[in-house]
């Protein structure tokens, strides 16, 4: 594949991808997410498509809203930690259902059922954040955006 940034060829698809995650971020601040919450749903989508460029970008931005190293270090195991809220647990589950869509059926039941702990504003809200970000995660894919350190 080659190295074409997509969005310097094509500006109109970027400045949209942007407006539609704006209304996705308006959406979880209606739904009462934290903004915590929205950067853990962000990394655990990234972490699965292998996105370098999101993961470095939203996991400094979920260190900025409080977030631990501890936590980071054991994200892409959540279910087998104590570490998460039940709250942050339903909006995993969520982004790794929508993120393995293709895999419908064959998903690991992690014990948690979005519906009995998230609103269905809230379901909603995680599930166009984790839209967003799947579609972020393939924009610096596909366009082999830089990670150094």
């Amino acid at each position: 594949m080659s190295n074409v940034n997509i969005s310097k060829e094509y500006a109109a698809p970027y400045q949209a991808m942007m407006e539609l995650q704006n209304r996705a971020v308006e959406a979880g601040v209606d739904a009462g997410l934290s903004p915590l919450l929205v950067e853990l749903v962000k990394v655990r989508a990234s972490q699965l498509n292998g996105c370098a460029f999101c993961l470095k970008m939203h996991s400094a931005d979920a260190v900025k809203h409080g977030e631990t190293a501890d936590r980071l270090a054991v994200l892409a195991a959540w279910w087998e930690s104590q570490y998460f809220s039940a709250e942050e647990q339903a909006a995993l589950q969520i982004a790794e259902r929508v993120t393995l869509i293709s895999d419908h059926g064959k998903l690991t039941n992690r014990g948690v059922d979005p519906a009995e702990v998230l609103n269905d504003k809230q379901i909603a809200a995680v599930t166009w954040l984790t839209i967003v970000i799947n579609s972020w995660n393939r924009i610096a894919l596909s366009s082999h955006f830089p990670v150094a350190p």
